[in-house]
């Protein structure tokens, strides 16, 4: 019954903080600051290379500070540098 509730609490807090991330990241996505930066080809992939890799160390780095293990971590990581990144 114990790690029933954990895991909705769990379930709560990461729904409850997509909801948020969504809504703070959608102005400032990787897509949007390379489309805003009109960067085409190379430049373009090399930016959005770095945006993701650094979108995924915050990513990573919210989830342990959110004490969220196994698949709740990955979980909200891939949603994380989705939204992050625009894809």
């Amino acid at each position: 019954m114990h790690n029933l509730m954990s895991f909705k609490t769990a379930a709560c807090a990461i729904a409850a903080s997509c909801v948020l991330a969504s809504g703070a990241l959608a102005d400032t996505s990787c897509k949007s600051q390379a489309d805003a930066k009109n960067l085409h080809g190379a430049a373009q992939t090399s930016f959005m290379g770095k945006c993701e890799k650094d979108a995924k160390a915050k990513c990573d780095s919210d989830a342990k500070a959110k004490g969220l293990h196994g698949a709740a971590a990955t979980s909200f990581t891939t949603k994380c540098v989705k939204d992050a990144t625009g894809a």
